[in-house]
């Protein structure tokens, strides 16, 4: 459940901040707000459906999951192939969360 939370808030995230950047950087409609504000939203909820004990943690984690999902949104939405550095560097954060997520933690 968490990984599809994860996934969700990432996509979520991402379309609700590019809603903003298409309407100051590519000039389209202030309409494009009121999806990008929703998508904002349910970004928000589904953060809160990780299960985990501490908050900090889980938007730690998060962060390498979002990463991921920027690369892969610079790719399939934007149509510009990432190079060696973007592909490293995602991995490398995923790598990260990963250790956040699942590192030993004493009882």
């Amino acid at each position: 459940m968490s990984a599809f939370a994860y996934i969700g808030a990432a996509l979520a995230e991402i379309a609700g901040c590019f809603a903003f950047w298409a309407w100051l950087r590519m000039d389209k409609s202030q309409w494009w707000l009121v999806p990008g504000v929703l998508s904002l939203a349910l970004f928000a909820y589904l953060l809160t459906l990780v299960d985990a004990e501490h908050a900090g943690r889980t938007y730690a984690a998060y962060g390498g999951v979002y990463i991921v999902a920027a690369v892969a949104w610079l790719w399939v939405v934007e149509g510009a192939t990432p190079d060696r550095w973007d592909m490293t560097g995602a991995a490398v954060c995923l790598v990260g969360a990963a250790i956040i997520l699942f590192g030993p933690r004493p009882l």
